[in-house]
């Protein structure tokens, strides 16, 4: 590459950022940074009708949580601020004016009743949904129909108006996709784009070309269902003189739902999985969307299980920290098709990443979800917790569902498991055993075994017999890391405690 890579995300700040977009994200940082090249954060809120107090903030916090951070945006600045599209306003009309003077697009004056009038009265058995296109623009109050007399009067007045660009007939504009290939629309099927909106900020049909061109990107991901619109762009490129310096285009695939529709906030409701990477609440709706990090997610899991919804590596290996997909990421392995998102995978990416995680690192993850149930707890005994319990966690919060016990006394506990095949024998060895802890000059996970097989040699009792209960009357069911080691954690204290209170629900 003769250029030196620079891909933009450029996201609207008016919600949730949905797992698609961080896979965006992603895929952009991963080619920056394989290629030696710079990635853009770009903030595209020129639609005021639809921005989201506190959503950029939202979307830069996650691009922190992900690990994702961009070399250039609003926060950082860089040599083509301003990274906002809001507050580059000037710079578009400059070049809506300049597309207006070569011909390639034009004032438009119709109402909304105007256009309504249009869809209603111009439908014909050959053109059922009219849009605003070379067959209707001559009907219509637009630059194009009227003299120069009347716009520049229009005009004079502040009459409101959009421009629109004037998309030519009987043409094929061609695109290579580096995903897709060659891709061909036919003009005469696209409608003529509005380029400005009548309150002077642009749409991002022109926005992204002009951004594009002035902060030198060299490459453009975005979703494909933004493919249909790449024609008008490919227009706006040649028009402003610039084709010559028209990034390459990938257009990726859509992450599907389980049912295989384009993933929703309405899948995430019905089967009960997050789609967002953060939590969000929209402060116009007050409607709540959990995210992954608060299902419990690592970001290093989550970063990992994106990558592979529509790419792979050559080695087909699953687990790959960020180098290592910086290292195998090919941007011609992204499949074309949508990929279909399935939670218990991801559940399972987060799983391998919690046993491969340090300690001491996991540790201060979990802490805040043992801390949310009242508990203050001491890092060093909770580092001896995790190591125990993690195989068995998938998410975070399991931390604590798979290990409340070693914190506090379970509120129940299985009788029922113990009680069919209760004796006197076995509530004799388990007085005995009790009796005898305050002999033990050791409290540990070998003591406490050792101990514990003596006696049940003693008064024959086997193991199978008493293993069981042992564990509900510590944890209050049929789990759990070694009983021994439950014991040994929890001390002499809570274990005499929890044993006798079995007991006497036993009798």
């Amino acid at each position: 590459m003769s250029k030196k890579v620079r891909v933009r995300f450029a996201p609207s700040p008016t919600g949730g950022l949905h797992l698609g977009g961080v896979r965006t994200v992603l895929y952009n940082y991963l080619f920056a940074r394989k290629h030696g090249g710079e990635f853009v954060l770009r903030v595209e809120d020129t639609d005021q009708k639809r921005f989201v107090a506190g959503a950029e903030d939202y979307i830069v916090n996650c691009l922190k949580w992900c690990g994702l951070e961009p070399d250039e945006s609003p926060e950082k600045g860089g040599p083509f601020a301003p990274y906002r599209q809001s507050e580059r306003k000037a710079i578009y009309q400059q070049y809506a004016q300049q597309l207006i003077a070569s011909g390639h697009a034009y004032y438009a004056f119709d109402t909304a009743e105007e256009l309504e009038h249009m869809r209603i009265h111009l439908k014909s058995e050959n053109n059922p949904s009219p849009q605003y296109d070379r067959y209707t623009r001559m009907h219509m109050k637009n630059s194009l129909g009227l003299t120069k007399a009347e716009v520049d009067e229009l005009l004079q007045k502040g009459t409101p108006y959009v421009v629109r660009i004037k998309v030519p007939e009987n043409e094929t504009v061609v695109l290579t996709d580096m995903i897709r290939g060659e891709v061909s629309f036919d003009t005469n099927l696209l409608d003529d784009k509005v380029l400005m909106k009548a309150d002077g900020m642009p749409t991002y049909h022109l926005a992204v070309v002009v951004d594009d061109h002035l902060m030198h990107i060299t490459h453009a991901f975005r979703g494909e269902e933004w493919l249909p619109s790449a024609p008008v762009h490919v227009l706006l490129w040649k028009y402003l003189g610039w084709i010559n310096d028209m990034p390459q285009w990938v257009h990726l695939p859509l992450i599907m739902g389980p049912d295989g529709k384009k993933l929703s906030k309405r899948h995430g409701n019905t089967y009960g999985f997050p789609i967002f990477a953060m939590n969000w609440t929209d402060p116009v709706k007050n409607e709540f969307t959990e995210g992954f990090k608060e299902r419990g997610f690592l970001p290093e899991a989550f970063i990992n299980l994106l990558a592979l919804l529509g790419w792979s590596n050559d080695k087909g290996t699953e687990i790959l920290s960020l180098e290592e997909l910086i290292h195998d990421f090919d941007i011609h392995r992204v499949h074309s098709s949508g990929a279909i998102f399935d939670f218990e995978k991801a559940k399972w990416f987060n799983h391998q990443y919690l046993q491969k995680a340090d300690n001491t690192t996991l540790t201060l993850q979990v802490k805040p979800y043992i801390e949310a149930q009242g508990i203050k707890v001491n890092d060093a005994y909770l580092a001896k917790v995790v190591a125990l319990i993690k195989e068995r966690c998938m998410l975070l919060p399991d931390f604590w569902e798979q290990g409340q016990f070693f914190f506090k006394a379970p509120q129940t506990i299985d009788v029922p498991a113990i009680k069919d095949k209760w004796t006197v024998e076995k509530q004799t060895f388990f007085e005995s055993w009790v009796a005898t802890f305050h002999s033990m000059s050791e409290w540990s996970q070998a003591s406490l075994e050792q101990g514990f097989n003596e006696l049940m040699q003693q008064q024959g009792i086997k193991k199978g017999d008493v293993l069981l209960p042992l564990r509900i009357m510590l944890v209050g069911g049929k789990f759990g890391p070694g009983v021994f080691h439950i014991a040994e954690m929890i001390g002499k204290e809570d274990t005499t405690q929890r044993i006798r209170a079995a007991i006497a629900l036993l009798q």
